[in-house]
């Protein structure tokens, strides 16, 4: 018979904050296309709220969720922030309505964008602040400055990248050092997976953002069949196999529903063993 694997359920970002690999994605607490305010502020304040009573000690927004409904609905529901509570936000994007992304990285944006960011949160300094995007119109150093300006003002504790790979980070350590990648990642999609080995190789963390492809797990047989076994939902072994896979995964699933919230951290609870991983896996 093979046996359950023991799951290491922390990780310390960047050298010095502990957090919960099981963490948070505040994405969804907004409208419908990530635009204006949620259909029901009360349940996303309750999401919120829930997910640190059950331990959740690890959200990730961004300037651009709503643009800013994000940021200020986690104020409202959390501000005065329970010790060890890390809030990691980005910037790098401008909004122009629903589903609207236009990727925006240059100094002058990013001075706005974190200035905003400090001011909804109420917080002096931002525990981990990562790059959105790379601006394809910007000299990449111009944006590495930028950050490395802003952490040594003593602004951001923390540095992080989104949708990059291993030779963009490389780049970015000449400058300032990066303590966690942020890409598109997970059971079904592991073009990433380089990066991952990368930041295995050198302690960052990874946060696979749409851990669970959005939902959309039909088709995927194994994690069907895996779960139909052990009594759990498919996108609870999705969740489930991302924390075994590495343990640089910091996931970050989101919902606007206390219900799915804690369908989605009792996933950190699934256990699997070696041969459910090797399905898994293939």
């Amino acid at each position: 018979m093979s046996t359950k694997i023991n799951l290491q359920k922390d990780f310390t970002l960047g050298g010095d904050l502990r957090v919960r690999r099981m963490g948070f994605g505040a994405m969804r607490i907004t409208g419908q296309g990530i635009w204006g305010p949620p259909k029901d502020k009360a349940e996303s304040i309750r999401v919120l709220r829930r997910a640190v009573e059950l331990g959740v000690n690890f959200i990730d927004t961004a300037d651009s969720y709503g643009p800013n409904v994000s940021e200020e609905l986690i104020a409202e529901a959390l501000y005065p922030y329970p010790k060890g509570l890390v809030i990691a936000t980005k910037g790098g994007f401008l909004r122009s309505g629903p589903n609207q992304w236009h990727v925006s990285a240059g100094p002058a944006h990013l001075k706005e964008a974190l200035e905003g960011s400090l001011a909804r949160l109420k917080v002096d300094r931002i525990d981990l602040y990562q790059l959105h995007r790379i601006d394809p119109i910007v000299p990449f150093e111009e944006t590495l400055e930028f950050l490395q300006g802003v952490q040594e003002e003593g602004l951001v504790k923390h540095i992080g990248l989104s949708e990059v790979g291993v030779d963009e980070i490389k780049k970015a350590e000449e400058y300032i050092d990066i303590v966690s990648v942020q890409n598109k990642y997970s059971q079904d999609f592991r073009k990433w997976e380089p990066v991952l080995q990368y930041c295995e190789a050198t302690g960052k963390a990874f946060i696979p953002w749409n851990p669970i492809n959005a939902g959309n797990l039909g088709g995927m047989s194994s994690v069907e069949k895996v779960a139909k076994n052990i009594g759990a939902t498919p996108h609870q072994v999705a969740l489930a196999w991302l924390l075994y896979h590495s343990p640089n995964n910091l996931l970050i699933p989101g919902t606007s529903s206390v219900k799915h919230l804690e369908e989605n951290v009792a996933a950190e609870n699934v256990g699997l063993t070696e041969e459910m991983l090797e399905q898994l896996e293939r």
